[in-house]
């Protein structure tokens, strides 16, 4: 590839918002991590946790993944400065929005 080549891959818009559940999902927003079965420890470690989006990605094949941070871990901050260890990717289909009162979307 040639770096004309290189630069229209790098030049995807932005995505500014995701729709879960038919909720649209925007960087800062808390979202209720549900990993999909069979996933890795990570999966199985974070699963049902709180997190905030920091940032909705897409990938060259034009899958969606939604970096997060936890809520409550310590060293958000790293993730929010994009430093690993602090910073967790998952599908759309792997997340469940939440209210602005802090229950679930999808709870009843």
């Amino acid at each position: 590839m040639n770096e004309w080549e290189w630069q229209l891959l790098e030049e995807k818009t932005p995505l500014e918002e995701v729709q879960v559940g038919g909720v649209g999902i925007k960087i800062g927003d808390r979202i209720r991590l549900r990993p999909r079965a069979g996933g890795d420890i990570f999966d199985l470690a974070l699963a049902g946790r709180i997190a905030i989006v920091e940032s909705i990605e897409q990938d060259y094949e034009d899958r969606v993944h939604l970096a997060v941070v936890l809520e409550d871990d310590p060293g958000r901050d790293l993730g929010m400065l994009r430093q690993p260890g602090h910073r967790f990717f998952f599908s759309p289909e792997e997340v469940a929005p939440l209210a602005h009162a802090g229950r679930d979307v999808n709870s009843a």
